[in-house]
Formats: structure tokens, sequence, C-alpha cells
């Protein structure tokens, strides 16, 4: 009896591998890059929903354009008044600052990034 065995050959695996990696090495930076982008939308998410807790806190508390507020334990629930459930943390690791009312809060990543992290 003849065995017949059907297998690929090693240029063929080599050259699956070789197609395989150029697609990988093509497809990392846009990866990289959406990455970052969605990481910016969201930072910029957080800053309008601080902006928007801190103007109604100020509202609430009847305080001109320019008072500052003393921190996110203000508007996290230490009075009567939560503006906002959690403290938000901006997910590319930077801090935000309040600023006083009636200016943009920011985030110390700022325009650094590949993908800026400011409120338009």
């Amino acid at each position: 009896m003849k065995l017949s065995r059907r297998a690929f050959t090693l240029v063929e695996v080599m050259m699956v591998v070789a197609i395989i990696s150029v697609l990988f090495a093509i497809s990392t930076p846009a990866l990289v890059k959406a990455r970052e982008r969605s990481r910016s939308t969201a930072c910029i998410r957080n800053l309008r929903l601080i902006d928007a807790a801190k103007e109604q806190y100020g509202l609430d508390n009847r305080l001109s354009a320019g008072a500052t507020i003393s921190g996110f334990s203000v508007l996290c629930g230490a009075g009567t008044a939560t503006y906002l459930k959690t403290t938000p943390s901006c997910p590319a690791g930077g801090a935000y600052t309040l600023n006083p009312l009636g200016s943009n809060p920011s985030c110390d990543i700022g325009s650094l990034a590949q993908v800026a992290h400011v409120l338009p």
C-alpha cells in the first residue's frame, strides 16, 4: 500500500507567517491612534460633565463668574446636592483642574497628547 501524505511545506508556512506579520505591522499604528482618539473623546466628555456640574453649583449657590470651587468633594456629594455621582478620572491618566467659574475645566494632558484633551 502506498501512503499518500499531504501537508504544508515549510515555504508555504513561512509565507503565511510573513503575510500575517505584514498585516499586523500595518494595522498596529491605526489601532494605537484609534485608542488615543477614544481616550481623548472620553476625557472631553468628562470635561463637559465637570463644566456642567460646576456651573450648576455656581447657580445654586449664587456665585459670580470668577469664583473658585474648592474641589471635587463639593461637586461629588459633600453637601446636600450631588452634582456628580463619582469623581471623574481621565482615561489616559491625566488629572482634572476645575478652574474658576466661567472658564473651562482642564486636563493636565491638555494639548500635549497626540489627540488634544481640551474642550473645544
